[in-house]
């Protein structure tokens, strides 16, 4: 049986930039069991926000896109320009099995062997919107072990995009052109959400494509209102296999900081960030204390069999149990 590490072991290791204890730093912060939680939170209460400039990037896009091929070129184009970047990449678990495939270190193959990156595939574990219910604690860690840029990669589906846009400094949206009606292909809601589109596999014959669905993007994206950064998201182009765009990106990108960093709006952002991530851990840690409570658990599986059997309205029957709960609060 292998010896757990204690608080101060994961506290500095991570500060030391220990890439196998921050890997066991965030295996730990994934689990549910209820003594890890309890070491979990007190290694995050030791390690202090970290002061540096840090950019947390996120990434999405439909399958087929590109986005691991693409994560790969611009995570070595920053570790050359002496950037230590941690990518973290969320699979879908399966509704059946619970299993997921957490392949991305084999698609990224080339990057997962550079010294200056750090990647971590997790499993969805079901959560809403695709990202892992620790998402935010990752980011978090792998700031505190030195890394400047954090990539969050969405599993692109559902509301993956809205969940990963409440924790990043910069959406990025990666498109393929020529696959299809390139406009009706993509959710107008998404569109609002990023700050840039990409237009990957602007190589070969796929080039005067990329060109076209450059320009129709821009044109849409005009359309749409200023958003409350007062940036305009432009529409750029890459070639993962080529590695060319990347350096423009990410001036663009640090263009968007230096622009949102005047107005306020960058740190406005991330307080915004943090109270959201403060509600959202009270919404999962009451959703839990229900589901583990041994009388609410009865209630449920009665209600469940009554709104199955048709004898409650399932709204009544959320409202049953909301009465219960409310009722088990106000007894102590």
């Amino acid at each position: 049986m292998k010896q757990r590490l204690k608080v101060n072991d994961y506290v500095e290791g991570i500060r030391q930039g220990n890439r196998v204890v921050l890997a066991k730093a965030l295996t730990l912060i994934e689990s549910d069991l209820a003594a890890d939680r309890v070491t979990a939170g007190k290694v995050l209460s030791r390690l202090k926000p970290v002061v540096k400039d840090i950019i947390r990037i996120g990434i999405t896009g439909a399958p087929g896109v590109g986005k691991s091929s693409f994560i790969e070129s611009f995570g070595n184009f920053l570790t050359q320009r002496n950037k230590k970047i941690a990518v973290l990449t969320v699979d879908p678990t399966s509704q059946l099995s619970k299993g997921s495939i957490l392949g991305d270190k084999t698609r990224m193959e080339q990057l997962s062997k550079n010294s200056q990156a750090f990647i971590r595939p997790s499993p969805s574990g079901g959560a809403l919107g695709g990202t892992t219910l620790r998402t935010r604690e990752s980011i978090l860690l792998c700031e505190a072990a030195g890394y400047d840029v954090i990539l969050v990669e969405t599993v692109g589906v559902g509301q993956s995009e809205v969940a990963v846009k409440g924790m990043v400094d910069f959406f990025l949206l990666l498109i393929l052109a020529g696959a299809g009606d390139a406009l009706q292909g993509i959710k107008r809601g998404i569109m609002e959400m990023a700050d840039a589109l990409v237009i990957t596999k602007d190589d070969g014959d796929n080039k005067k494509k990329s060109r076209d669905a450059q320009a129709e993007y821009q044109h849409a994206l005009q359309l749409f209102r200023t958003d409350e950064s007062g940036w305009k998201p432009p529409v750029l182009t890459c070639s993962a296999l080529e590695h060319t765009g990347m350096e423009e990106i990410w001036e663009m990108i640090l263009t968007y900081k230096e622009k949102t960093s005047k107005n306020k709006f960058w740190q406005v952002n991330r307080k915004k960030q943090a109270v959201n991530w403060f509600h959202d851990y009270i919404s999962q840690g009451l959703m839990a204390e229900i589901y583990r409570s041994p009388r609410l658990g009865k209630l449920i599986k009665k209600l469940e069999k009554e709104v199955i059997s048709k004898k409650q309205l399932p709204a009544l029957a959320g409202e049953k149990l909301l009465a219960s709960f409310k009722k088990m609060l106000s007894s102590k």
